[in-house]
């Protein structure tokens, strides 16, 4: 062979090789793993908002005897007010914004409860009509990927665990969802999805069933047991675990250092079955995903010994409606994940403010923060979540404080002014003890430490009382409350 003839196929040898590499690269498992999925909650739809409506009364139309629109100190906007539930406009927009940003592309859409309006006494058919309404816009926007829905606490007939009201929900939720989930959404509106391929199980709870509303029942539509046995067979299948609800557990983080009365979403009774099963199936549970409380924030879970084992994300509502606790802007929120194990990778977490929307009359959906980039984190972990509150505790966390809490209200508050050290004590309080026993522990030890420095009643900078007494609240907190948990060591 001449040296030409070796050169010309040395050179088609290497072309082929460098095609071939690339190749690998496009197909490799670890380029095919990441996948993205939404989550969209507390949209809070009123068919009855209206521009022209009352801000005091829930921005409806209110006639007077002479006819007339009774008078506002300030219109409604075209996107919403934070008097108010959402409008169409503003609903519509963020199914527009997630099929824009991120819309083909996506595994699946978490929807996590409370579809329509804060609405007391509205017939359950007429919830219906808007819960079908916003079901129609979602199969429309997202006509290629499922929607895994839960129901939330405002949603048609949450009171009622057995009957027609869950199958007529199921009935608009049928085409996302296969018969066995049918049927247990039809006895107590839970149900599982199994990916088989990635070994992912999506386990879709109706937090209503943990709530006041079922009374003295111990296990109500039998959800408990069901609970139990998907997560022993998630665990002898080896597949990892998503639990998804629209109430979580512990406490709203909004409180003002209120000792009491405070938000108990679930029965204490029932709180501590949800915290003990987490922590006996925390080896396969790699997500948790809920909302109702309109903030954004997260909660960690810590086994008996005190090491952090599992971690609990809190998306905040696209409705800008005030809740006792506190106002915030419309969000949304994108997860970055490896689908082969479900591992969270990170999120993008976007935001509509909702003046600058209302002034300029038109609806841009911005990137507000992504997590792991937003608080210097190395990877989404209960560990590294752990170290990040506990940095909430000492002088060198106050900016990353500062970013949580603006983060919190969805840019509402663009800063820390308005949460003194006794605000900043019950986010930590709310984030680090789920139960309600050791959260009440926790903000008394914070009254405590306040008190014994004497400056309860001083009118000083929340920032310079953080700088002066979060060490002091740190290490009592390390004394009295971690011998309770064994210690919070890593083991």
């Amino acid at each position: 062979m001449t040296p030409r003839r070796q050169d010309f196929f040395s050179s088609r040898k290497m072309l082929f090789l460098g095609l071939a590499f690339h190749l690998f690269l496009l197909l490799s498992p670890s380029a095919a793993r990441i996948g993205y999925f939404w989550h969209i909650t507390d949209i809070h739809y009123d068919v009855h908002y209206s521009v022209s409506g009352d801000i005091r009364k829930s921005c409806r139309r209110t006639e007077n005897k002479l006819g007339g629109a009774v008078g506002n100190s300030r219109p409604a906007g075209r996107f919403g007010d934070h008097n108010c539930d959402s409008p169409w406009d503003l609903v519509e927009s963020a199914a527009k914004a997630m099929k824009s940003k991120h819309g083909d592309n996506i595994e699946f859409v978490l929807w996590t409860g409370d579809g329509v309006a804060h609405s007391p006494g509205v017939s359950g058919d007429h919830q219906l009509e808007r819960l079908k309404n916003l079901t129609h816009l979602l199969r429309h926007t997202f006509s290629s990927q499922f929607v895994f829905p839960v129901l939330g606490h405002d949603d048609p007939n949450p009171g009622l665990h057995f009957g027609q009201g869950y199958r007529d929900v199921a009935n608009y939720w049928r085409p996302w969802l296969p018969t066995e989930a049918i049927q247990t959404f039809n006895k107590g509106g839970y149900y599982t999805i199994e990916r088989k391929l990635q070994k992912l199980r999506l386990v879709m709870l109706n937090t209503n069933l943990c709530s006041d509303i079922v009374g003295n029942e111990e296990d109500p539509a039998g959800q408990w047991a069901w609970l139990e046995e998907t997560l022993q067979k998630s665990q002898r299948n080896r597949e990892t675990v998503y639990l998804v609800g629209h109430m979580p557990p512990g406490v709203d983080e909004r409180q003002n250092g209120g000792i009491s009365p405070y938000h108990e979403v679930f029965q204490a009774r029932f709180n501590q079955r949800y915290l003990r099963l987490v922590r006996k199936y925390s080896d396969i549970i790699v997500g948790q995903f809920f909302g109702h409380l309109h903030s954004d924030s997260f909660r960690i879970v810590y086994s008996d010994t005190g090491r952090p084992v599992s971690w609990i994300f809190l998306t905040p509502a696209v409705s800008p409606k005030k809740t006792p606790s506190g106002a915030n802007n419309p969000g949304l929120r994108l997860y970055k994940f490896d689908t082969d194990s479900g591992q969270v990778l990170d999120y993008r977490q976007y935001y509509l403010d909702l003046d600058a929307a209302n002034r300029q009359n038109v609806a841009e959906w911005q990137p507000e923060y992504n997590f792991t980039d937003h608080y210097g984190l190395n990877e989404v972990s209960a560990h590294e979540l752990h170290n990040l509150v506990e940095s909430f505790a000492v002088q060198e966390g106050a900016t990353l404080f500062s970013r949580y809490y603006r983060a919190n209200s969805v840019r509402f508050h663009h800063n820390t002014e308005g949460c003194d050290a006794s605000c900043a004590h019950t986010h930590y309080c709310a984030i680090t003890r789920l139960d309600y026993q050791e959260f009440r522990s926790c903000l008394e030890t914070a009254a405590s430490a306040l008190a014994s420095a004497g400056v309860i009643a001083l009118c000083i900078p929340w920032s310079l009382l953080v700088l002066l007494l979060m060490p002091l609240l740190h290490a009592l907190v390390q004394s009295v409350l971690m011998p309770s948990f064994g210690g919070l060591h890593y083991s």
